[in-house]
C-alpha cells in the first residue's frame, strides 16, 4: 500500500474512532496555504482540529511525537485560516488533539497542545 492510501486508511480509522467517542466530523484533509489538518470535529460545542500520526515501527519514534513544535505552527495558522473562512467567532472554544495509531492501538490526546503562533 503506498503512503498515501495508508494515510487515508488511517485518517479514515481515526475519524470512525472519534465518532465512536462523540465527536461530529465536520471536515476532512482541510489545506491552507500554510499546512493540513487532516480532521476537524465538533465535540460537544468545542471545535477540535485533530493531526492523525501513523506509525509501525515505535522503536525510534512514537506517532505523537511526530507532531513537533513546527508541526503545531502549522496546524495553528491552518485552524486560523478555517475559522476565517468559515466565519466561526474568535470566542468558539477549540482545541487541538493528536490521535496516534500504531498497528496495536489506537490513542487519543485530547488538547495535545496549545494555540501557537
Amino acid at each position: 500500500m503506498n503512503l498515501r492510501k495508508q494515510g487515508t486508511a488511517c485518517e479514515q480509522t481515526a475519524a470512525a474512532y472519534l465518532e465512536t467517542q462523540g465527536y461530529r466530523i465536520l471536515e476532512k484533509n482541510f489545506y491552507s496555504r500554510y499546512g493540513e489538518i487532516d480532521l476537524i470535529a465538533d465535540d460537544t460545542g468545542v471545535l477540535v482540529f485533530i493531526e492523525v500520526k501513523y506509525r509501525t515501527d515505535t522503536a525510534v519514534w512514537s506517532p505523537e511525537e511526530a507532531v513537533d513544535r513546527r508541526k503545531q505552527r502549522k496546524i495553528c495558522k491552518t485552524a486560523d485560516y478555517y475559522r476565517l473562512r468559515h466565519q466561526i467567532a474568535e470566542d468558539t472554544p477549540c482545541r487541538f488533539d493528536v490521535i496516534a495509531i500504531t498497528p496495536e492501538h489506537i490513542v487519543l490526546y485530547q488538547d495535545a497542545f496549545p494555540y501557537q503562533w
